[in-house]
């Protein structure tokens, strides 16, 4: 099959094969794609990074001595802050991950349809 493209130029489909690593990648997706999807597996890897991202945050609002010009902080207000922190880390934390399984998900669809494409030119190839 030859297409033709809107610029004229002759296209030739590419008859890569799926390389070790992706037909691996493509076996794990498979095995693993619905343990990926849970909230609490997605919380529990991105929350290290969550609050590796939130951690200085709350530390320059609890130890805010080294800045003299800010003002006081009560009790409350710190309290307030402190859950504002906490739920920037876990938005964070849910956000990554959800955007990382979907890529990975992304990934898996087109290593799935590059394969069903070579069957489907495998089997119209004469023998």
């Amino acid at each position: 099959m030859i297409w033709l493209s809107l610029t004229g130029w002759l296209f030739l489909p590419q008859k890569r094969m799926l390389s070790a690593e992706e037909k691996e990648f493509v076996r794990w997706w498979e095995a693993n794609r619905l343990k990926e999807k849970r909230l609490l597996k997605q919380l529990s890897i991105g929350l290290p990074l969550g609050l590796a991202f939130g951690f200085p945050i709350l530390l320059s609002v609890l130890f805010r001595g080294w800045y003299k010009n800010m003002p006081y902080v009560s009790g409350s207000q710190l309290t307030i802050i402190m859950i504002a922190v906490l739920l920037i880390v876990v938005f964070y934390a849910i956000f990554r991950m959800r955007f990382k399984w979907e890529i990975n998900e992304q990934r898996y669809n087109e290593m799935k349809e590059k394969k069903d494409q070579q069957a489907v030119m495998e089997q119209e190839q004469p023998s």
